[in-house]
């Protein structure tokens, strides 16, 4: 069936089908060309690291590489945090890796591509070893995770292990204005960057911020844009707050959070998420100081994630503000 490209999602319409078009990873994407200049020789492998830095898409680019068009004949695909138990794995993944692909070209196995199989249990996990051992003349696994930790340490054994970190700013930029461009969406530069920063390193995130935002405002994306389709407060609003803390002045401090809070329906955590990223823009405070804010920061978050009352924990949070900028008065450092 014919797929409808003006019904896809951004992030699907513009994933690279080739590991030439894969942007920001040239060290991994080099290494794994290796491989395919010589596909026998190319390994299990295990991608890892944190969500949208490109995992699933030099996956499927891997088997575009391998196979071309047809590619979905000799690829399985299965997300394992759906599919996590063991009967997946003997019947659906060992079915599959036990027939010899020896009859398509150079390329004499068959890729088998498991998403978020960090999320497999135990057994499974134990099963899967064993069918990597026994069909690796048949069948080549990709295995893709957030946390390499959670895979056993057999199965790690058995693959080349690609670490993704976040990929670089300018990197996703560049990308952004590649699909503003090809959708006929003016991008603001300053836009750019606010969905880059709002993104972490997450370019799905940060394609999924810029296709909503075009959606919000026909034909334009400025930064206001993306700071109502973001639901994030404005930077300068939010050190605002954190300087009325700093200078003493906690009532105001706490009406400006409440004003934030109730504008964007922010939630406390990530109120306190945002209070960190401005800290380290805030050019007037100390690498110390910093340092000494974010460990404040951080046990308050510890303690929403205990489920602690939101309300008192930030009053609580801008209070110990207060508290440092005054020692910080006190000792004129």
């Amino acid at each position: 069936m014919a797929v409808n490209e003006e019904a896809l999602m951004w992030v699907e319409k513009y994933r690279p089908k080739t590991l030439d078009e894969v942007v920001g990873l040239r060290d991994i994407v080099e290494s794994l060309k290796a491989f395919m200049k010589k596909p026998k020789t190319m390994p299990h492998l295990m991608l890892a690291g944190i969500p949208g830095t490109g995992k699933t898409t030099i996956a499927l680019a891997i088997a575009h590489e391998l196979y071309g068009p047809n590619w979905r004949s000799f690829t399985l695909e299965l997300n394992a945090s759906d599919e996590r138990g063991i009967d997946t794995v003997r019947d659906r993944i060992k079915d599959f890796s036990r027939y010899s692909r020896s009859g398509f070209g150079d390329i004499p196995f068959a890729l088998i591509i498991l998403d978020e199989c960090d999320q497999m249990t135990g057994p499974a996990q134990t099963a899967l070893r064993r069918i990597m051992e026994t069909s690796s003349r048949t069948s080549r696994f990709i295995l893709i995770c957030n946390q390499s930790s959670k895979i056993i340490e057999p199965i790690q054994s058995r693959c080349a292990i690609f670490r993704f970190s976040r990929l670089d700013k300018q990197a996703m930029k560049e990308q952004l204005q590649c699909i503003a461009k090809k959708e006929n969406v003016t991008l603001q530069p300053e836009a750019a960057e606010r969905i880059v920063d709002y993104s972490e390193g997450d370019l799905r995130h940060a394609i999924n911020a810029l296709q909503t935002a075009s959606a919000y405002k026909e034909g334009c994306v400025d930064e206001k844009t993306v700071s109502l389709v973001i639901g994030e407060a404005s930077p300068m609003q939010v050190q605002k707050m954190i300087r009325k803390a700093l200078y003493g002045d906690f009532i105001e401090a706490r009406k400006t959070m409440y004003e934030i809070m109730g504008s964007y329906g922010f939630s406390g955590n990530e109120i306190i998420r945002q209070v960190l990223r401005e800290i380290f823009k805030m050019s007037d405070l100390t690498p110390e100081q910093k340092a000494d804010l974010s460990n404040i920061i951080g046990e308050y978050d510890y303690r929403l994630t205990q489920g602690a009352n939101s309300d008192i924990q930030l009053s609580a949070l801008l209070a110990q503000f207060a508290k440092f900028g005054k020692a910080i008065g006190e000792t004129g450092t």
